[in-house]
C-alpha cells in the first residue's frame, strides 16, 4: 500500500535551485505550493551561472585542513582563487572564528561520507529527473578530470583519490597520455590528472526553466519581485509571512533565500552564519575548442563546464559581503590561467566575453543547513550550499519534502546538517 501524506500548503522563500526542487518534490507529495522570491521572474543569480557539476568527487567540505594557511598565502593577489576582503564587520569576524575551527582532520572525516552519500544520492534524483521532466537539461554523465600542471599538484590530487577509492568514490590517477587520451578532443597541457567517472554536468539554465516551467504546470504559484518583511508568530509556530502583495498563510514554512537566508533565521531567532562566497564565470559561445568532460584546473581552481555549443569557465570565492560587483581582476585570474592548460585559447578569445557574478551561501564549517529548527514547529531551513547547490539540490529538495511530511531523511549523519548547530 502506497503512503498517504495529507495536503498541505507549503510556502517556500527563495526560487533559486534549492527553492525550486523542494518545490518539485513537495508537489509531488501532493502538496500546495507557493514560491516567494525577493527577484524577478527573469533573474540571473548564483543559480544560473555556475559550472553546472555533479560532483560526488567533492565530498571533502570548504573547512578542510591547510585552508587557512591557503587563504592567508592569496590574500595579497588580487587575481587569486580565493580571497577575503578585510572589513570591519562582527559578522564576518564570528564566520571566520568558527571556520577557523571547522578546518580539521576530525571534521572531515565526519563529513566526507555525509556528503558522498548526498551527491551520490542527488545523482540518482538527476537521473530521474531526465524522465520526470518535460525537457532536457543536458545531463551529461561523462566524467570529471582534475587537471595538473605540477607533479606537486598532481601528487596532492592523487592522495585524494585514495580517500576517495576508500570511501567507494571511484577515482583513477592518469598521466599526460592518459589524460590525453581520456578526452582526445582538447588539446592538454598538464602532467597529468585525477579521473572521476561517476561525476557528471549538466545546464544551470535550462535545468531552472524546466523546473519553473514544470512547476507552473502544476498549479506552483510564484510570487515574483516579492519580500518577505516579517513573520507572524503563534506559540512555536509561524502562522503567516507578511509580504508587499500581503499576508501569506501556510502549513509550513521552508527557507531557502541563499545568502540572504541569516537575516530571515535572525527574525525566527535562528543563528545561521553565512558568508556570501561571489563566484565569476565567463562564457564563450564558439570555443576553438570543445571538451567533452568538464574539468577542474586544478592550481588555478578553475571550472571548465561544455554546455551545448559553448563553454563554461567559472572560479574564484571571494568573501566581500553582500556585492555584486565585479572586480576585472578576478576575471582576469580566471581567464590568464585557461591557455596554460588549454593551449589553443588565447586570452584574447574572451575580450567581448560578458563576466557573470553570484553570491553562493557559505556556512562556516563547509556543510549546507538543512533540517527543521527545535524551534518552531512548522519551519524548516535548506540554505549554505556554497558551491555545491547545483550538485546536491535535488537530494535536498526530497529531504525537505519528506520533513514537511513528518519523515526522518534516511542518510547517515544527516544531523551534521542541523539549523541549530550554531545556536546557543
Amino acid at each position: 500500500m502506497s503512503e498517504i501524506h495529507l495536503s498541505k500548503h507549503i510556502v517556500i522563500i527563495g526560487g533559486g535551485v534549492i527553492g525550486l526542487t523542494s518545490a518539485w518534490y513537495c508537489t509531488q507529495r501532493g502538496h500546495q505550493v507557493t514560491v516567494i522570491d525577493r527577484n524577478p521572474k527573469e533573474r540571473d543569480g548564483c543559480s544560473f551561472g555556475n559550472a553546472g557539476m555533479i560532483v560526488p568527487s567533492h565530498f571533502i567540505p570548504l573547512a578542510a585542513p591547510g585552508m587557512i594557511k591557503l587563504g592567508l598565502k592569496w590574500m595579497w593577489n588580487p587575481e587569486s582563487p580565493f580571497y577575503i576582503r578585510p572589513r570591519v564587520s562582527w559578522d564576518l569576524l564570528s564566520w571566520l572564528w568558527r571556520f577557523k575551527n571547522a578546518c580539521s582532520s576530525a571534521h572531515v572525516k565526519r563529513s566526507a561520507p555525509l556528503l558522498r552519500d548526498l551527491h551520490l544520492a542527488s545523482r540518482s534524483c538527476f537521473q530521474n529527473l531526465t524522465t520526470e521532466l518535460a525537457d532536457d537539461f543536458s545531463l551529461t554523465p561523462n566524467g570529471l578530470l582534475m587537471l595538473c600542471q605540477s607533479k606537486q599538484a598532481l601528487d596532492e590530487e592523487a592522495e585524494t583519490a585514495q580517500l576517495a577509492n576508500r570511501l567507494n568514490v571511484e577515482a583513477q590517477v592518469l598521466d599526460a597520455q592518459a589524460t590525453a587520451e581520456k578526452d582526445p578532443s582538447i588539446e592538454m597541457n598538464v602532467t597529468g590528472s585525477v579521473y572521476y567517472p561517476r561525476d557528471c554536468h549538466l545546464s544551470p539554465n535550462r535545468l531552472m526553466q524546466c523546473l519553473q516551467s514544470e512547476l507552473s504546470a502544476r498549479g506552483c504559484r510564484f510570487l515574483w519581485d516579492t519580500d518577505c518583511t516579517e513573520f507572524r508568530l503563534q506559540n512555536q509556530r509561524v502562522s503567516a509571512v507578511d509580504t508587499a502583495q500581503g499576508a501569506i498563510d501556510a502549513d509550513e514554512f521552508i527557507i531557502c533565500g541563499g545568502v540572504w537566508s541569516s537575516e530571515l533565521g535572525r527574525q525566527l531567532q535562528l543563528d545561521l552564519p553565512m558568508q556570501a562566497g561571489k563566484g565569476y564565470s565567463v562564457t564563450l559561445e564558439q570555443p576553438c575548442q570543445q571538451p567533452s568532460i568538464c574539468s577542474i584546473l586544478t592550481e588555478a581552481r578553475v571550472a571548465v563546464t561544455p554546455m551545448g555549443s559553448s563553454l563554461r569557465f567559472g572560479g574564484t570565492m571571494e568573501i566581500s559581503g553582500l556585492n555584486q560587483s565585479i572586480s576585472q581582476s578576478r576575471v582576469r585570474g580566471i581567464v590568464r590561467s585557461i591557455p596554460e592548460y588549454f593551449p589553443k585559447f588565447k586570452q584574447a578569445d574572451f575580450e567581448h566575453c560578458q563576466p557573470w557574478t553570484g553570491l553562493r551561501p557559505c556556512s562556516p564549517d563547509g556543510l549546507p543547513y538543512i533540517g527543521r529548527s527545535h524551534k518552531w514547529d512548522n519551519v524548516i531551513v535548506s540554505t549554505g550550499h556554497a558551491m555545491m547547490g547545483i550538485s546536491l539540490a535535488p537530494i535536498t529538495g526530497r529531504c525537505v519534502a519528506e520533513i514537511a511530511d513528518g519523515q526522518q531523511p534516511e542518510i547517515e549523519g544527516f544531523e551534521l546538517l542541523s539549523p541549530d548547530r550554531y545556536s546557543h
